[in-house]
């Protein structure tokens, strides 16, 4: 069963001065390339979700999908629907969204919200954007995103009684960068996870167990 990812890079930034979070610094890489690195082993596929000039991304080998003009204004839910339609198209089974701003996605990410529909939850807090998908989902969003009122994730995430799944650990593995202060958080904890990165090598982890 092939199983495909999106990122979502499609967030405004607001609070971080309106700067494309793609390609804020972790380690003088960009997070959309470390999340890359995250996702890359889980999945059979990978797409990207952003409005703009598509170029932008060319470094990476991967579609960038921008939201049908039928559901501009309606969030990260245009998002997805673009997603599921080229996960359709691609022959997935299911989809799984992590936002771009997510450097820490746990690498057993897919295993742990697989089978779909499931969302991932830290400290019984919903990630509504952390979640497998089923593709089968489309037509039921697509209704919902016709319909007038808010479009909201965690509706949504109803439309196919997704599950939700904790994820256990000192950290909570879905942090956003939506502040300065987050990014710094980010920095820092990325810089310990490198320097520690050797010590739990012996112990056969790749960065911190808790991520998986």
């Amino acid at each position: 069963m092939s199983i495909a990812a999106l990122i979502l890079a499609g967030g405004q930034g607001s609070r971080l001065g309106y700067v494309d979070k793609a390609f804020l610094s972790l380690d003088d890489r960009p997070l959309v390339a470390r999340l890359l690195e995250r996702l890359a082993p889980q999945v059979d596929a990978i797409a990207i979700s952003a409005n703009g000039d598509p170029s932008r991304f060319a470094p990476w080998p991967h579609p960038v999908l921008a939201d049908a003009p039928d559901h501009a204004g309606k969030g990260p839910l245009a998002g997805l629907a673009a997603g599921l339609a080229w996960a359709a198209h691609i022959g997935a089974a299911t989809l799984l969204t992590v936002p771009v701003d997510t450097p820490f996605a746990p690498r057993n990410l897919v295993p742990a919200l697989s089978p779909a529909p499931a969302v991932a939850c830290y400290g019984g807090r919903q990630h509504h954007l952390v979640a497998h998908w089923p593709v089968t989902v489309r037509p039921a969003l697509e209704d919902f995103l016709r319909r007038p009122g808010a479009h909201r994730v965690r509706d949504a995430l109803a439309l196919c009684a997704a599950r939700p799944v904790e994820f256990p650990g000192p950290i909570d593995p879905f942090l956003n960068i939506n502040t300065p202060d987050d990014l710094a958080a980010a920095r820092a904890l990325w810089k310990k996870e490198k320097e520690e990165a050797a010590f739990w090598g012996l112990l056969g982890f790749k960065g911190f167990p808790w991520s998986g």
